[in-house]
């Protein structure tokens, strides 16, 4: 049974989250907070299963936030929401410790499917070997080394464009070579492939 923490500073979009996510499985409790302040006061006395947290947000922000509450409590899970696909804020964002993230005009469906597979790495990791925090062995892919440069130039925020300007490769070739480390990565997009290759420490 899970406790999630949605983090949003507009109550709209709050109390609508907050509705979503109590249908979905397996979440029995939903709580709100409209800061990462807020966030960071109220997880150590909640202790939810899962933050949702919006990646822009007034203060200090939900990248910041995040990167807070993963220094004090590693063991703290967080997705981090954005209106569109905010790569460089996501991936800052997971940089610092978030798990992924969800963009805000998922359908019902996306954000559940996003949440519980989360929930589900949860309990996989309290279940996890303590020396590795891996649930048993997992196969990394040998990537290239243009797969390992156009990873990294993902990981620092750059558009395929950008990339393939540092690389002197065309963004037709940037994209074929993300196409094909996202296969290896088991990822759906650059976000996903940014939060593996940091999980798996290919990018720093």
């Amino acid at each position: 049974m899970a406790t999630v923490l949605v983090c949003d500073d507009s109550p709209l979009a709050r109390e609508t989250l907050r509705r979503s996510v109590a249908t979905i499985p397996g979440v029995t409790r939903v709580l709100a907070a409209s800061s990462g302040e807020e966030v960071l006061a109220r997880w150590p006395v909640e202790r939810p299963s899962l933050v949702l947290m919006d990646v822009r947000m007034p203060g200090i922000g939900g990248t910041e936030a995040t990167r807070r509450l993963i220094a004090l409590h590693p063991e703290a899970c967080v997705l981090m929401m954005t209106v569109a696909e905010d790569v460089d804020g996501v991936a800052r964002a997971i940089a610092a410790g978030a798990r992924g993230y969800v963009v805000k005009d998922a359908t019902r469906e996306e954000l559940a499917a996003t949440v519980v597979q989360s929930l589900t790495d949860v309990a996989g990791r309290r279940h996890a070997d303590p020396a590795t925090g891996l649930a048993g062995a997992v196969p990394q892919p040998t990537l290239t080394e243009r797969e390992m440069q156009v990873l990294t130039g993902m990981s620092r925020g750059r558009s395929n464009a950008e990339i393939g300007r540092e690389l002197y490769l065309s963004e037709d070739t940037v994209k074929t070579h993300a196409r094909r480390l996202f296969r290896k990565m088991g990822a759906a997009d650059r976000a996903q492939a940014v939060a593996v290759g940091f999980r798996w420490g290919l990018v720093h």
